[in-house]
């Protein structure tokens, strides 16, 4: 199978966005639960190579390496409550009245962003609670026919409130990377009453920040959770 993340699918500029190229490879993967680990930056705009795995997984490569691999996992990720609408939207106002000065025309999290052009993940703090959110309402152009968020987005949307934990409860530092994303889809995610994204931080090392994520619906209920690895870039 031939692979071509469109260029708007990006994260940072020519480099597709990874928790949809995650999404991608997960839904070739023959596991409720699925770790993604990235190898390379995946190009956008290129024709690449996806195919199944010996052992139920897939891997993405770019004709001579592996750029992104797919394998089942045992372990269940959890997730605490999410927070309310209101929190989350409280929180994701507080983040684009005051944003970091190096955010990038991100597909998850850019603010340039429309909600036909991306997920607008803008996950702020969320006073009392160790966690970061943001309430959200992807546009109809995003959704598959019977007005649901497709799989791969799903995967998406437990991709930046990550990298918002590590910078906002953390130690972590602009430019880091998504070295891995596992992730378990609960259902099918209905997208009209509005989502909430929201992350928690799990532990540091170095440069290696660990990060549980989770996606909800306008009332609270968990419909995907996920655990990711970021990295920050070399001194």
């Amino acid at each position: 199978m031939i692979l071509t993340v469109p260029t708007a699918l990006h994260g940072y500029p020519g480099v597709a966005f990874g928790g949809y190229v995650a999404g991608v490879l997960a839904g070739r993967a023959a596991a409720k639960t699925v770790r993604v680990d990235f190898r390379r930056p995946t190009p956008t705009g290129t024709p690449l190579g996806l195919a199944e795995t010996a052992d139920g997984g897939s891997e993405l490569t770019n004709g001579v390496l592996v750029l992104a691999v797919a394998t089942p996992v045992e372990t269940d990720p959890e997730a605490p409550p999410a927070p309310t609408w209101d929190q989350a939207r409280a929180a994701a106002e507080a983040y684009r009245a005051a944003p970091p000065e190096d955010v990038a025309d991100c597909f998850g999290c850019g603010l340039g962003r429309t909600p036909d052009t991306g997920l607008r993940l803008h996950c702020g703090r969320v006073p009392g609670r160790e966690l970061v959110a943001a309430a959200w309402t992807p546009g109809a152009a995003l959704l598959d026919a019977d007005g649901a968020l497709p799989p791969e987005l799903v995967w998406a949307a437990l991709d930046c409130p990550g990298n918002a934990a590590g910078r906002l409860l953390g130690t972590q530092r602009a430019g880091a990377v998504t070295a891995s994303l596992t992730a378990r889809l609960l259902g099918p995610v209905p997208a009209a009453a509005g989502l909430v994204s929201y992350a928690w931080l799990l532990g540091e090392s170095g440069r290696k920040h660990r990060v549980g994520t989770a996606l909800a619906t306008a009332d609270g209920e968990v419909m995907a959770v996920g655990e990711a690895l970021w990295v920050d870039p070399r001194s």
